[in-house]
């Protein structure tokens, strides 16, 4: 399986049409458009899972570059998601300010 960045999308875009995108180039298994996690709006990027490498690195290879409403796809392979730690100094805990 083949995780896919889809950068540089319009607010516009939906899930259908990223999914017909992508479906030109392989079988889809799951399009995410990330959405802002207070005002629920589109944050101009998304994921996609090509179920076949293969397919997959054609896909990327296809579409990166490809203008969709008036711009340009950044399309590449994901990188795996890195642990951030938690809110605050990195340590997970707060400190008191004296």
């Amino acid at each position: 399986m083949k995780n896919i960045y889809v950068g540089n999308l319009s607010f516009g875009a939906t899930e259908e049409t990223i999914r017909a995108l992508f479906a030109a180039h392989g079988t889809v298994g799951r399009v995410n458009i990330c959405t802002d996690r207070d005002s629920g709006q589109p944050r101009g990027l998304g994921f996609v899972e090509m179920d076949n490498d293969g397919e997959g690195e054609k896909a990327i290879a296809a579409l990166n570059g490809a203008t969709i409403d008036g711009r340009a796809l950044k399309i590449n392979e994901a990188r795996p998601k890195t642990d951030r730690g938690g809110a605050g100094g990195g340590d997970g805990f707060r400190r008191k300010r004296w």
